[in-house]
């Protein structure tokens, strides 16, 4: 990200907007292994169509994933998988944090014994 003009840097920032919701990232891991409809996301998902539809209009108006029309329905899939290897890279970071500071804990509770 090194010396890049404000609209980029805010079209980064968009980009991480979409994977703060927790309901996009579970839509997208679902859609990890094999294209679903909005109906079985949904019932996958737990939530309503009608916001898993929101959610999936929002996901595909940023490039994450592409609509195909079949019938009466919708399918989803990954449009770009790279967005696998960010998210694993920042569950791997938390693990990490959580390792640490699971560390820290039991060395406290080891001195107090």
């Amino acid at each position: 990200m090194e010396a890049l003009p404000s609209e980029a840097l805010a079209q980064v920032a968009q980009y991480f907007q979409v994977l703060s919701e927790p309901t996009r990232l579970h839509i997208l891991n679902l859609l990890r292994s094999q294209e679903r409809s909005v109906g079985e996301l949904a019932q996958l998902c737990g939530f309503s169509s009608a916001n898993v539809s929101r959610h999936l209009s929002l996901l595909t108006q940023h490039g994450f994933v592409v609509r195909e029309s079949r019938g009466n329905s919708a399918f989803y899939r990954i449009a770009d998988e790279s967005v696998y290897a960010l998210c694993d890279l920042v569950c791997g970071n938390i693990a990490r944090q959580f390792e640490r500071t699971a560390q820290e804990r039991a060395a406290f509770v080891a001195t107090r014994r």
